[in-house]
């Protein structure tokens, strides 16, 4: 069979809470080509089979992270999948550990609260004005939080984190990476503003280190890799307490 007469089954989870007792499953014969991708495949019967599909999407590019789905088991980006690499039928269901508000569309409230509540943004370590000029770095200063720099918030990590699965009270992969990528800027103070969630136990040392999140991580960002850093410095905060004269700085 050729790529333009190739179908194939997708399997889609469904969930409409106004009038559906419990999600279920529901089966779509969707057209295939070499080049189409699970996106795509849910545009398709939204398009044609089925308008009241909910699903989430944008830039359709990898870049703005909002189409992030399980296909068959495992988080991805919808737009940067492809249904060729599936044989005769491909499931896709609402990234785990977050409840669902319809269909694929997953309520991300708690992960927007601990963006927040981390301060995931620059706090400037010393006033500046626009006088001032350009706050430059190095090229060294730079590499210390580029990778880290790359998270598109796409909550692959927390779908799979079976930590934040286990236990939603964890700050999780995609958080704390953020706040290592300020902890590493030279140009941030902020670091005092962010200890409490770092060496929570709700924190850094929540983490089991199982690895996965930077396993999915479509980005390379490797968040495995920043909880492991701000453990340190978390470890380090800790005997610092000891060594630190009571009174003192």
């Amino acid at each position: 069979m050729s790529d333009a007469e190739r179908t194939i089954r997708m399997e889609v989870l469904r969930y409409h809470p106004e009038h559906d007792e419990a999600p279920h499953r529901e089966r779509y014969e969707v057209p295939v080509s070499h080049d189409t991708s699970v996106m795509e495949g849910l545009q398709y019967i939204k398009d044609h089979l089925d308008g009241r599909l909910a699903f989430r999407w944008s830039c359709r590019m990898a870049v703005c992270g909002s189409c992030g789905v399980m296909v068959d088991g495992v988080p991805q980006l919808a737009c940067k999948t492809f249904l060729r690499d599936y044989d005769d039928a491909v499931t896709v269901e609402p990234l785990a550990h977050f409840p669902i508000e319809r269909d694929l569309a997953v309520d991300q409230s708690d992960f927007v609260e601990k963006l927040e509540d981390a301060q995931t943004w620059l706090v400037p370590a010393a006033p500046r004005e626009l006088a001032d000029g350009p706050h430059r770095q190095t090229p060294a200063e730079l590499e210390r939080y580029a990778q880290f720099s790359h998270c598109i918030n796409c909550l692959l990590c927390y779908a799979a984190c079976p930590q934040y699965g286990l236990d939603p009270s964890f700050t999780g992969p995609a958080v704390l990476t953020l706040v290592h990528r300020w902890e590493a800027d030279s140009r941030d103070g902020g670091s005092d503003d962010r200890r409490a969630t770092l060496n929570a136990e709700t924190g850094v040392w929540g983490c089991t280190l199982v690895g996965y999140c930077s396993e999915v991580c479509p980005k390379a960002v490797d968040p495995a890799l920043a909880i492991n850093r701000n453990k340190i410095e978390s470890a380090k905060d800790y005997f610092l307490r000891f060594l630190t004269p009571r009174g003192g700085s």
